[in-house]
C-alpha cells in the first residue's frame, strides 16, 4: 500500500506539522514524528476532516441562544461549553488577527468573532480580571542545548533560524557538503565574490534562513558547552556511503549526544560505486541510531554532497525538526548572545564572531563578556558586508573590543563603559575563586556522593591501546552496572587520552579511564585545568576493584536497627515538678539515656522518642545494665503502664556492596 510522510501531507493541505499531527491523533492514529509514513486511506480521511472544518468556519453564522461564560473561562473552556474542538477555535481566532492561545482569555473583540462563528451570542458572566503575573527566579542557563521559548526576556517571542553544526569523520565530505550549501544557498543570493570568513553563515531555503556553524570539529564544539554556551538546535552527522562509521563518527555522535541536541544522519557520497548507505544504517542503529524507515526515530538522508543530490531534503529536514522544535527569540529582549571565536588582527586589533540569540545589537553599544567588553565600532554581517544592526539567529564579526574573548563566552548589553569595565573585573575575579574551587568527580570522592536519585550513574570515557582490550573492558564494566547504580560509557576509543576526551569528560561529569594508554601534553595540561581525573590502569583487575569500590560509594548506605537494651516497667511513680515516673527492671543489654526509646504494649508500639531522664536510686545516670532497677521519664509521654516493654535502640548505618 502506497504511503506518504506526514509533513509532505501537511505541505500539501497547508498546514503546519503540529497542527496535522494533533489531527492525527485525534483520529486515533499515534505518529512519532513529522517523518513518519501513514497509508493513503489515512492521509485522504485526514484530507476530508480538514475540509470539512475549513468548510464549517466559513459558513455563514446560525441563529441560537446565549451561550453563558465566566470570567477565566479559556478559549479551550468556551469551545468545551460550545460543544466545539479547542484547535477550531483558535484557528478561527488566528485568521481573524487575534493570536490567543487555547488557554488564553479571550477579550470583547475576540468573543464577538467566536460568537459570529457559533451563532450564538456569547455573554460573560463578569468582567475578567488580569491574569496574576508572577514572577519567575532566575535560573542558569543549561550548559548545552538551545534557548527555551520560554525564555524570561521580555518581549514578543517570534520564531527565530536554527543554528546548525556539521560534525562527523575526517574526509567524510563536511567540508564540502559546506561548500555546496554556501554558493548556491547564501541569504539574499549575492551573485560571486562570497566572502564568508566569520566562521558563521546564514543560507537560504525556501524563504526560511538557517545559520551553520563552520566549527573546526566536534571539540571546538564541546569545548564551548565546557563554558556554558548553548548554541547549536541542531547537528548534522555527516557519514561516508563508502566508508561507513569510524572513530571520529562515533565521537562526534558521542560529542552531539552529550549536548542533547537532535541529530540528523546525511549519508554521503551515495553516488559512489562502491556506496553501501544500507550498511552505515545498520552501523549507526548499533549505537542507537535507529532510521525512521526502520521503526526508529532518527532522520536519515542520502546526499551525494559534490553533485547537490539530497542536499534540499536535508535543509528540508533541518526545518522540520526546527518547526518542531518551535525555536523562538525575543528582539526587543535585552540583547544576549555567544562568542564563537575570537583573534586578534595586527590592523583591526580584537576581532570577534558573535552569534546574537536575544534582542537586537546595534553599532555603538557597549558589551561584556566574562573576561573582555568594549564599545561596537563596525559590525560586519556572513558576507563582509557592513551592518548597523543585528538579530537573533544572526552570526556578526565585531571590532572594539578592548581584548580577545574566549570562544564560548556568553555577552551582555551594558549601559555605560564604567560598568562594562566592572562587570568584567568582577567576573574575573569570580572565575579564579571558581577554578580553585572547582572539582569534577573522582573515583575516591564517590564514597561522599551520596546521591539522591534513585539509580545514580558513573559516567566514564574509556580509552585503551588495542579494540581487543576496549571491548574487554567495555564488557567489564556493563557487567558491573546493576539497578541501584548504573555505568554510562559516554565515549570508548583506540588511541592516546587527547584534548578532545577531556572537554567531553568535562561537560559530561565524567572520569577518563585509560589501559595501556598515555595523554598528550595538551590533554594532561587541561585535564588539570578543568579538573579532570584520568585514571590509568595496565591490569584490567586494578581498574575492577577501583570503580567497584566509586560504585559502592554511589550507593545509598543500609540502615540498620539494633537494640541495645530492654527493660520492663514494674511500677510508677509521681514527683512533684517531675511529673510520672517508671520504675524499671532492666531485662537485657543497656539501657542508655543517649539512644532512641519505644514503649511496647502487648507486642505493639504506642510511643517512640527519647529519655528524658534516667536514675538510679537517688543519682543521675547516663547508662544502667541488665539485672539493675532504675527510674526513667519520658519526653512528652506519661500514659505508660506496668508491663509495658521499654526498649533502647540506635539505627546503623552499613555500607552496601556489590556482588560482582
Amino acid at each position: 500500500m502506497n504511503k506518504i510522510r506526514v509533513y509532505e501531507l501537511a505541505k500539501l493541505l497547508g498546514k503546519n506539522n503540529s497542527e496535522l499531527i494533533n489531527v492525527l491523533r485525534e483520529m486515533g492514529v499515534e505518529v512519532k514524528s513529522h517523518s513518519s509514513s501513514i497509508d493513503m486511506d489515512i492521509a485522504q480521511r485526514v484530507e476530508e476532516s480538514v475540509k470539512k472544518e475549513t468548510a464549517a468556519a466559513s459558513e455563514p453564522a446560525k441563529e441560537g441562544g446565549t451561550l453563558y461564560i465566566s470570567a477565566s473561562d479559556s478559549v479551550g473552556d468556551i469551545a468545551v461549553k460550545a460543544g466545539k474542538k479547542g484547535a477550531e477555535f483558535v484557528r478561527i481566532l488566528v485568521e481573524k488577527g487575534f493570536m490567543i492561545p487555547l488557554s488564553g482569555v479571550p477579550d470583547e473583540s475576540a468573543l464577538a468573532v467566536l460568537s459570529a462563528a457559533i451563532g450564538s451570542e456569547i455573554v460573560r458572566e463578569a468582567k475578567p480580571e488580569p491574569p496574576e503575573v508572577k514572577a519567575e527566579p532566575a535560573r542558569e542557563k543549561k550548559s548545552g542545548g538551545k534557548k527555551s521559548a520560554s525564555s524570561s526576556a521580555s518581549g514578543e517571542l517570534k520564531p527565530r533560524a536554527p543554528i546548525v553544526t556539521v560534525m562527523g569523520h575526517v574526509d567524510h565530505g563536511k567540508t564540502t557538503l559546506l561548500d555546496f550549501i554556501r554558493k548556491t544557498r547564501v541569504t539574499d543570493g549575492e551573485a560571486g565574490g562570497i566572502t564568508q570568513h566569520i566562521g558563521a553563515y546564514k543560507v537560504n531555503y525556501n524563504g526560511h534562513e538557517i545559520v551553520f556553524l563552520d566549527t573546526p570539529g566536534h571539540a571546538a564544539f564541546t569545548a564551548m558547552r565546557a563554558r556554558g554556551a548553548g548554541v547549536t538546535d541542531i547537528a548534522i552527522l555527516v557519514v561516508a556511503a563508502d566508508d561507513g562509521v569510524m572513530p571520529q563518527t562515533l565521537e562526534a555522535l558521542n560529542h552531539a549526544k552529550a549536548a542533547s541536541v537532535p541529530i540528523i544522519v546525511a549519508i554521503n557520497k551515495v553516488d559512489r560505486p562502491d556506496a553501501n548507505p544500507e550498511k552505515v544504517r545498520q552501523q549507526l542503529s548499533d549505537y542507537g541510531l535507529v532510521p525512521e524507515e526502520w521503526g526508529g526515530d532518527a532522520i536519515m538522508v542520502d546526499v551525494a554532497a559534490k553533485a547537490g543530490a539530497g542536499v534540499d531534503q536535508l535543509l528540508e529536514m533541518v526545518l522540520l525538526v526546527s518547526e518542531m522544535a518551535e525555536l523562538k527569540a525575543s528582539h526587543t529582549a535585552p540583547v544576549e548572545g555567544v562568542v564563537i571565536e575570537a583573534n586578534l588582527d595586527k590592523g583591526k586589533g580584537p576581532v570577534a564572531t558573535i552569534m546574537v540569540q536575544q534582542g537586537t545589537l546595534h553599532r555603538g553599544s557597549i558589551i561584556a563578556t566574562q573576561t573582555s567588553w568594549g564599545k561596537i565600532r563596525a559590525m560586519f554581517d556572513d558576507t563582509g558586508k557592513a551592518v548597523d544592526s543585528a538579530g537573533p539567529s544572526t552570526p556578526i564579526e565585531v571590532l572594539g573590543l578592548e581584548n580577545v574573548p574566549m570562544p564560548g563566552e556568553e555577552f551582555h548589553l551594558i549601559s555605560s563603559e564604567r560598568e562594562a569595565r566592572d562587570i568584567v573585573s568582577e567576573s574575573s575575579r569570580k572565575d579564579q575563586d571558581r577554578m580553585k574551587a572547582r572539582g569534577h568527580l573522582t573515583l575516591e570522592e564517590m564514597y561522599d556522593q551520596m546521591q539522591t536519585v534513585e539509580a545514580p550513574q558513573l559516567n566514564i570515557v574509556l580509552k585503551c591501546d588495542v579494540q581487543g582490550s576496549l571491548e574487554a573492558f567495555h564488557s567489564t564494566l556493563m557487567k558491573m552496572s546493576s539497578d541501584d547504580v548504573g555505568i554510562n560509557i559516554v565515549h570508548e576509543g583506540v588511541g592516546r587520552i587527547s584534548e578532545s576526551d577531556v572537554t567531553l569528560a568535562t561537560v559530561s561529569d565524567a572520569i577518563i579511564i585509560g589501559f595501556n594508554v598515555r595523554p598528550d601534553a595538551n590533554a594532561k595540561k587541561l585535564s588539570e585545568a578543568e579538573n579532570v581525573q584520568i585514571r590509568m590502569y595496565s591490569v584490567i583487575y586494578d581498574m575492577q576493584e577501583d570503580v567497584k569500590a566509586a560504585l559502592e560509594g554511589m550507593l545509598a548506605p543500609t540502615l540498620r536497627e539494633n537494640t541495645v537494651g530492654q527493660a520492663e516497667i514494674r511500677a510508677s511513680f509521681k514527683l512533684p515538678k517531675i511529673g510520672k515516673i517508671a520504675g524499671c527492671f532492666v531485662q537485657e543489654g543497656t539501657v542508655k539515656r543517649s539512644l532512641k526509646t519505644r514503649i511496647v504494649r502487648d507486642g505493639v508500639v504506642i510511643w517512640e522518642g527519647s529519655l528524658s531522664g534516667l536514675r538510679h536510686f537517688k543519682e543521675d545516670v547516663r547508662e544502667i545494665a541488665a539485672g539493675n532497677e532504675c527510674g526513667m521519664s519520658f519526653s512528652g509521654f506519661q500514659d505508660f503502664r506496668d508491663g509495658d516493654i521499654v526498649e533502647a535502640y540506635e539505627v546503623l548505618s552499613e555500607k552496601k556492596l556489590l556482588d560482582i
